[in-house]
């Protein structure tokens, strides 16, 4: 994987390709490479960024009006230039870039070598361009040498072809890695993420798992594997290019982090009902009579989502009454669970294409469970796949580590828990007072970000250090391990997250004056119990920092100068308040680190592989 151009019309593709690369630059990525067909084929490939790939491309001589382009996230082989895609065949005349993973691709390299074939990357990808090539032996269409090659594949593939031999077409086929076409006038555009593309149209057709798309120059067809024809509905996308600009920013994180009382605005608006104390969810009203029936509910997901599961799992069980558990998806399917007809599985992804989540609702799927989902992205494959679900509209999120979608899900987990509630014994004033204090969190959120600068000059104090707990307790403890997450993925610090009683059974034999610990710990059920988990830290020389409500500061005066505050709201909503300075947080530390807080090393926005 990571992030797949193509383009077929009548204006120069080179531009097309590199300026859909910058956008997709985002997600994570170790090298990038183009090829471009005109009388025969071309290609340019470059280890490192895509301003790399420019600077290789200076003296290419290759020009025309069907390409494809890639950027690479490795998995099999290091990031390279000859690892780079698009990876092509022996004759020169086939290249293909894919999204992926192979898993037989070592024993159909073994044969295609007996054959004959002469392999130059450690790649996966690499077999797939040599059996097309063996499928094109003979008379034949390049349609169906690509189905050809994919029948003989286990794995999932986001994939583009294109051939000298067939100038005028552009191949496409999806499984388990999403892929998009974009409407043009007389052109049609391919990408992996419609931002991409979204430059140039904003009407889309999805391919879903196991469909195929042959794109000319007139348009194109879409079948599924036997060959039946199918006809796609083209959606528009409803954001726009201005919602991808850093907006004077110096980082999207940044500015996603600033746009998070727009983001809980629009993930609330039209959804509060204070009247009867609940939650309007129009995407799950279909199911409402069946969600009455359950009593257990699984929550699936992975990375910041699972951590948002986590604190759903608290906000469910007090207040719906619903039993439930939060499995990382890339565990679920392989685990024996016990499913009922009384049990729903909950899937929670940014992108919606998740490959351990999707592997994970369709596990459920094939046992006949009720599914449902909460994405951010309309159409993405999570969302088609689901029973039914609830869309985050928290807008399109750039930075790899998730900020303003994590606080989406954790307030659309709290509107879920409301409806749910209110379905069963949530009285009608409790549902009223979350509701009401839910209208309240954008204004608090903001009071919170107006203080950065404070919580900017703890992270500078702090920036050097080498290591760094994380605890809480209750609603917090999902959110100390978001805040060790965070920490772990942009300024690269070990970091680990615990209950704050679970310290002293074991990790307090860390405990140094090097050894700092960020203590969540509010005004709640738990506050006095936490306040003493800080006090066996400070007597053991521990230095601490102290994220707790506005009116607790001196409770904290006597055993840290270091005290990031919050606003004072529902102990169900603490969580959507305490990780926003945590946040901030990790993005300075990122800074003070010279560390590039949007594309942290090794990682990509969305994991399409397993």
């Amino acid at each position: 994987m990571c992030g797949i151009v193509g383009y077929i019309g009548d204006r120069a593709a080179l531009p097309i390709l590199i300026s859909g690369l910058k956008r997709l630059e985002y997600r994570g990525y170790d090298s990038a490479g183009v090829a471009l067909v005109n009388g025969k084929l071309y290609e340019q490939r470059s280890a490192g960024k895509v301003a790399d790939l420019e600077v290789a491309l200076q003296d290419f001589t290759g020009t025309g009006t069907l390409g494809i382009a890639h950027t690479r996230w490795a998995t099999h082989g290091p990031p390279t230039k000859i690892n780079a895609h698009p990876h092509l065949d022996c004759t020169n005349n086939i290249a293909i870039v894919h999204n992926g993973i192979i898993e037989n691709y070592a024993e159909l390299r073994t044969e295609l070598i007996k054959s004959g074939h002469t392999f130059k990357s450690q790649t996966d990808t690499e077999v797939l361009a040599h059996l097309i090539e063996e499928f094109l032996k003979g008379p034949t269409t390049l349609k169906l040498a690509v189905q050809s090659a994919l029948a003989k594949i286990k794995g999932t593939y986001g994939l583009a072809v294109v051939s000298a031999q067939f100038p005028d077409q552009l191949i496409i086929a999806a499984l388990g890695s999403p892929l998009v076409i974009g409407v043009g006038r007389d052109e049609w555009f391919v990408a992996s993420d419609p931002s991409a593309i979204l430059s140039h149209s904003r009407q889309v057709v999805y391919l879903d798992d196991g469909e195929l798309a042959v794109i000319n120059r007139s348009g194109f067809e879409i079948s599924r594997a036997d060959n039946t024809p199918i006809v796609k509905t083209i959606e528009q996308i409803d954001w726009s290019l201005e919602d991808l600009q850093k907006n004077g920013h110096p980082h999207y994180m940044l500015k996603e982090m600033l746009e998070g009382p727009e983001v809980l605005i629009n993930t609330m608006r039209g959804r509060l009902n204070l009247q009867e104390g609940t939650a309007v969810l129009g995407g799950i009203r279909d199911v409402a009579h069946k969600l009455l029936k359950i009593d257990r509910l699984i929550i699936v997901a992975c990375g910041s989502a699972l951590l948002a599961g986590e604190v759903g799992k608290y906000m469910l069980e007090e207040f719906a009454g619903i039993a439930v558990e939060v499995v990382a998806a890339s565990e679920f399917r392989y685990r024996q669970s016990v499913l009922t007809k009384t049990t729903a599985v909950l899937a929670i992804s940014q992108s919606g294409e998740t490959a351990d989540t999707i592997a994970a609702i369709r596990d459920a799927k094939n046992k006949g469970i009720l599914t449902l989902g909460i994405v951010n992205m309309v159409g993405s494959t999570i969302a088609r796949e689901t029973d039914a679900g609830i869309y985050n509209h928290a807008g399109p999120e750039i930075g790899v580590a998730s900020t303003k979608a994590f606080l989406s899900q954790l307030t659309v987990l709290a509107m879920l828990t409301v409806f749910l509630g209110r379905q069963r014994n949530l009285s009608l004033t409790a549902g009223q007072t979350i509701v009401t204090e839910l209208a309240r969190l954008p204004e608090m959120i903001q009071s919170i970000l107006a203080h950065s600068e404070k919580i900017k000059a703890i992270a500078d104090h702090w920036s050097q250090s080498q290591n760094f707990f994380f605890i809480g307790r209750k609603y917090c403890k999902p959110i100390a391990s978001e805040g060790a997450l965070k920490l772990k993925e942009i300024s690269y610090i070990h970091a680990e997250a615990y209950s704050a009683g679970e310290l002293k059974h074991g990790p307090i034999a860390l405990i140094t004056e090097n050894f700092p610990s960020l203590v969540i710990c509010p005004q709640d059920t738990l506050f006095e119990k936490t306040r003493s988990n800080i006090e066996e830290i400070r007597a053991r020389g521990g230095e601490v920092i102290v994220l707790t409500t506005e009116g607790s500061e001196e409770k904290f005066s006597a055993l840290t100068k270091d005290i990031l505050v919050i606003p004072k709201t529902l102990e169900i909503l603490t969580p959507i308040l305490a990780s926003i300075p945590l946040h901030l947080f990790a993005y300075y530390m990122a800074l003070a680190r010279n560390c590039d807080p949007d594309q942290p090393r090794n990682l990509a926005k969305s994991v399409t592989v397993e």
